[in-house]
């Protein structure tokens, strides 16, 4: 059994859920991280067992035996790292917004393409029990073809202009932070919307504080989504359906739910409560495509990583949202 060896570019809370489910697997090494602080690197190492640490990121890049890099930095560096780890040789998996516009991923997957090397974008919710089990009711047809998306997700996080979640420089805003949730609810379930409508309210620093968006396809089909900082609401994804209706939702500890209504028939539910908060399934699957010789992941294609990535831009151009020095 190969050992594929894994490093971690940014250690912090992402990158701890991450490293706890790659963990689960006896074909994973914790390999090496990299920081700009070595002695977070060190922390983070010794905390989940790592055999090396870096006080930068071009250490980690350039380290021979490293494989597999897993990116959790602020989305406005993802492109800038992506090709680092990706011009040295390893392959990516770099969490979302994969980078925050599509002259970005565009140049990202050009650059995988050219060094024959794996790259994915970590999406959550595609590898969830609780996701599959909806798309298989849906493929199933028993509640007919799905006609409305409601998606949202929002909580109150402290206000701090320097907090990725609100620095403009960082990609803050709601949207590429928690808002690309209901998106991939209403790419996965209806596709890409032939019109986009959006408002937003926006922070002291200037970034998107909350969101409306309302998606439009010509057959009638609508998808409202909606993400914010300024209310709690919490997370989940209404399917309405020409024969009944099918609830998606996740508790913040992950804990899953598909509540199915069928019209006239009652109530179905389904729970699920994976293991390491679910992060394990992205990993595992990384390290199946690398055995298997693949580019690229069937589950998380670079496709729809590029439709989700253009429709972020449309939204942005809707609703006003700006990146100085990005757009």
């Amino acid at each position: 059994m190969k050992k594929h060896k894994w490093g971690i570019l940014a250690p912090g809370k992402m990158s701890a859920k991450f490293t706890k489910g790659i963990k689960l697997f006896e074909n994973a090494e914790l390999f090496a991280v990299g920081s700009r602080d070595r002695e977070r690197a060190r922390k983070f190492s010794e905390e989940f067992g790592f055999k090396k640490y870096y006080g930068s990121y071009e250490e980690l890049a350039t380290d021979p035996e490293v494989e597999v890099i897993y990116i959790a930095s602020p989305h406005s560096f993802h492109r800038e790292h992506t090709l680092l780890c990706l011009k040295n040789g390893k392959n990516v998996i770099c969490e979302k917004a994969f980078a925050i516009n599509a002259l970005e991923v565009n140049e990202m997957i050009a650059e995988a393409k050219k060094n024959d090397l794996f790259l994915m974008e970590a999406l959550w919710p595609p590898f969830q029990p609780f996701y599959r089990k909806a798309r298989e009711i849906i493929d199933s047809g028993v509640p007919g073809k799905p006609l409305q998306i409601h998606g949202y997700f929002s909580f109150i996080p402290p206000y701090d202009p320097a907090d990725r979640k609100f620095n403009l420089a960082l990609g803050g805003g709601s949207l590429l932070d928690i808002g690309i949730y209901p998106v991939i609810d209403a790419l996965s379930f209806l596709g890409v919307p032939d019109d986009i409508k959006a408002t937003a309210s926006f922070s002291p620093t200037g970034s998107e504080e909350s969101i409306s968006i309302i998606f439009g396809y010509t057959d009638g089909r609508q998808a409202t989504l909606y993400s914010s900082f300024k209310t709690n609401i919490g997370i989940g994804c209404d399917i309405l359906c020409e024969k009944g209706n099918m609830t998606v939702s996740r508790g913040r500890d992950m804990n899953q739910r598909v509540i199915l209504d069928l019209h006239g028939a009652g109530k179905q539910e389904f729970l699920f409560t994976p293991p390491a908060m679910g992060y394990h399934w992205e990993a595992e699957e990384v390290m199946r495509c690398l055995d298997n010789g693949l580019k690229e992941s069937p589950v998380v294609p670079l496709s729809f990583s590029l439709d989700l990535i253009k429709t972020l831009d449309r939204i942005r151009a809707a609703a006003g949202i700006v990146f100085p020095g990005k757009d």
